[in-house]
């Protein structure tokens, strides 16, 4: 199994079952190195409906002919659009035949803006993915809360994806507390540098990390083997 970065807050998880991709924002995202025309997946994994998560999902689903999982409301939104999806919500998981998902909590917004107007889609989430005999945690957009230590001591992480850009989700310093809560055996920081409100210095991120969890810094386009 092989996970890869796509910058921002998109990975890929290539495995036997079935490709995956995660929050898919290719098209105007200036870090990723892959088109979306370029996407062979079997699912599609949406924790919010802003634009630079839910990217370019409906239409890789619709090439692709694969569903796309989101909280209820953001499910049905894309099922609008002619996607075919698949709806969860917070503390759910579901069987596919890739492996398990189960949402988790994000304290974070979800919503479109289509045409100036907001279209609310529903509550946040993060996933919990077992594929293959691992488990991942990519946390989405969110602040640092109290029950990501819950969260790590009903599993083993074998990788966390965590956001560090601050302004819009947790800094440095709050993901390093979850790193703490967490306790996964590698963590990738994610949801950085792609712009200047979210500029960070990531070698802080992993000096603060320390010996808690290896830090694996991937640059779009690389990808490591689990």
């Amino acid at each position: 199994m092989r996970l890869f970065y796509h910058g921002h807050a998109c990975f890929q998880i290539e495995c036997g079952q079935g490709n995956i991709i995660i929050d898919p924002w290719l098209s105007g995202n200036p870090l990723a190195k892959i088109k979306p025309e370029e996407v062979n997946v079997k699912a599609i994994l949406v924790t919010h409906g802003h634009d630079d998560h839910l990217g370019d999902a409906i239409a890789i689903a619709k090439k692709c002919d694969a569903v796309i999982v989101a909280p209820t409301e953001l499910a049905y939104y894309c099922q609008s659009f002619g996607a075919q999806t698949h709806a969860m919500h917070i503390g759910g998981s579901y069987s596919f035949p890739f492996g398990n998902v189960k949402l988790t909590a994000a304290w974070h917004g979800s919503a479109v803006m289509k045409d100036g107007k907001i279209i609310y889609t529903g509550t946040p989430c993060g996933f919990l993915v077992k594929v293959e005999g691992k488990t991942l945690y990519h946390a989405g957009d969110t602040a640092l809360f109290g029950d990501m230590k819950l969260i790590g001591a009903l599993q083993k992480i074998d990788v966390a994806m965590l956001p560090i850009g601050d302004n819009y989700t947790m800094g440095v310093e709050d993901a390093v507390e979850a790193v703490k809560m967490l306790s996964p055996e590698q963590v990738i920081p994610m949801h950085y540098n792609t712009f200047p409100a979210i500029r960070q210095n990531v070698d802080k991120f992993k000096i603060k990390v320390g010996s808690l969890s290896k830090v694996i810094l991937l640059q779009p386009g690389d990808s490591i083997t689990l």
